[in-house]
């Protein structure tokens, strides 16, 4: 089935991604791509405690990623893939042609962030970051569970 979602969530896998976004999608994978968890043991055991039977996860550096969903896209599993952050999404559906949607969700305030919806915080950076990957065929939205309705990236930002 191929990449059913690719996600931004600074808090990676949680409660939200595996049970929100897992069932109702009826997801059998989860790729994480984040270069610091890929290379933490500890990190990895913990995402995976997270995720329950019937879900498998891989953690991908982000230079491995494009291969992965390259073979991923083609394949019979229903795949989420999930990033921290905006430069790492938007840098990994700039490298995979995989990748035709972006959802927003879970991206918290921080230093220089703006608030655009109650779960979603912008840099002026990350949101031409955004706009420019949608002016490049990339579908952006924002949405925080399945069931709620996305928010294009044109009413969010205007």
């Amino acid at each position: 089935m191929s990449i059913v979602v690719a996600r931004v969530d600074d808090r990676l896998v949680h409660g939200q991604v595996v049970i929100g976004w897992g069932r109702p999608l009826e997801l059998n994978r989860i790729v994480l791509v984040d270069a610091e968890v890929a290379a933490s043991d500890f990190e990895r055991d913990l995402y995976r405690m997270a995720v329950p039977a019937g879900i498998e996860v891989e953690f991908l550096r982000p230079a491995e990623a494009p291969a992965r969903l390259a073979v991923l896209g083609g394949g019979p599993d229903r795949v989420l893939v999930l990033t921290g952050t905006v430069a790492g999404m938007t840098w990994l559906a700039r490298a995979s042609d995989q990748i035709r949607a972006v959802n927003l969700g879970g991206i918290h305030a921080g230093p220089g962030r703006r608030e655009y919806l109650r779960y979603v915080y912008l840099t002026p950076d990350e949101l031409a970051d955004l706009r420019s990957l949608e002016a490049g065929g990339v579908r952006v939205t924002a949405q925080d569970l399945p069931t709620s309705a996305p928010v294009s990236l044109e009413s969010l930002a205007s």
